[in-house]
């Protein structure tokens, strides 16, 4: 469960949403782009990264079986935990985490750490292989068609290779920039290439820390989208609170209208 989110009851939900959705309408006025968080808003990521571990251990056992037999998928993702915390440094990267992760674990198997690039990729071409919420793909053509898109993720998700580009002016990853949601920079980097001020920027996304309070903190407004039906933890709010990308397309339908 992520940071400043619990369950709530069914029962309260009508009353929460109605209190979210009539407190800074006005504030919704002039938004001129949105960005858009990835892994966990347009899909669900970990199917995506157990099927990853998956087939990057059928291909050790093929083509690096010591490795395969020395680190299987828990000891992997245990090695990979470790790389975090023994590069901080790398904390916005998790593509070379994970390239750290399978020099160490090829060399503890016998085998050739210059394989750790193929290794990558087959973890990476399955990591891409996502299966997308089904409001994504409609909300995502809608929205485009409105507003000027970007993607702002703290992952390595690949918009060119999971064939969502054409929604997008552009994808910033914290890998690319350097740093990491919820830190302001990547928010006012994804603002200056959009050529807006941050207050005319949307940032949608389901963390809590790292999307609506580091939106907001920029000064950008800030959409909670809440799939799981978690409850609000801050004192500092989201703008806006949805259950799904095509309830954020009739709100900002209604609200034009308004």
């Amino acid at each position: 469960m992520r940071r400043g989110c619990s369950s709530r009851s069914p029962a309260r939900r009508e009353d929460y949403h109605a209190g979210f959705r009539t407190l800074r309408t006005h504030r919704l006025n002039d938004i001129r782009a949105i960005t858009l968080d990835l892994d966990d808003t347009l899909w669900p990521v970990w199917p995506a990264i157990e099927r990853a571990e998956r087939e990057l251990q059928a291909w050790l056992q093929q083509h690096a079986p010591g490795t395969a037999r020395a680190y299987p998928i828990e000891r992997m993702r245990a090695l990979r935990a470790q790389v975090y915390e023994d590069h901080p440094h790398l904390a916005h990267d998790f593509c070379e985490q994970r390239m750290i992760s399978l020099r160490i674990a090829l060399r503890e198997g016998g085998e050739d750490p210059v394989r750790a690039e193929e290794a990558f990729e087959v973890f990476y071409a399955a990591r891409n292989r996502v299966e997308l919420y089904a409001d994504s793909l409609p909300a995502l053509e809608r929205l485009a068609a409105r507003l000027p898109l970007a993607a702002l993720t703290n992952g390595n998700a690949c918009i060119h290779r999971i064939g969502l580009s054409a929604h997008f002016q552009f994808s910033l990853g914290a890998r690319e920039h350097g740093a990491a949601k919820p830190s302001p920079c990547i928010f006012h980097a994804a603002c200056a290439r959009l050529g807006v001020a941050p207050h005319q920027v949307l940032h949608v996304g389901d963390d809590p820390h790292m999307d609506v309070l580091g939106a907001r903190r920029a000064g950008l407004r800030a959409v909670w989208i809440n799939r799981r039906d978690e409850t609000w933890e801050h004192a500092e709010k989201p703008d806006l609170e949805v259950r799904s990308l095509d309830e954020l397309v009739h709100w900002l339908e209604r609200a034009s209208a308004a």
